[in-house]
């Protein structure tokens, strides 16, 4: 993977990867506010003509370092953000079940979002 730029439009719930002025890929979360701040990925997408890049997981790893700059937890529900956590567990702590049950919660209350 070279020329990736990670950007977090945090507005739009997007963590994205650009090569160049095209999106590569991206994460798409929210912010979980109670019972405490949290980043919750819901879906990773990486565009065909990129995939086996290192783009998914370089996105997955951007996003535990923006939560650990923010001193916030990540309650991921992401099929693949799961799988690289459990392979990464020293970057990735592992998520209270109390945060991931209010997250999948939250989902539930806000039909369509994702």
């Amino acid at each position: 993977m070279s020329d990736i730029e990670i950007r977090d439009d945090r507005t739009a719930g997007r963590l994205e990867a650009y090569a160049g002025d095209e999106v590569a890929g991206h994460i798409e979360y929210f912010v979980l506010e109670t019972p405490r701040r949290a980043l919750v990925p819901v879906h990773t997408i990486v565009e065909p003509a990129y995939e086996g890049q290192g783009i998914a997981g370089s996105l997955a790893r951007e996003l535990y370092g923006i939560a650990a700059r923010e001193s916030v937890v990540v309650a991921p529900l992401c099929p693949y953000v799961v799988k690289w956590a459990a392979r990464h567990p020293e970057e990735a702590p592992a998520a209270d079940p109390e945060l991931l049950a209010a997250a999948k919660a939250w989902l539930v209350a806000h039909p369509g979002r994702f």
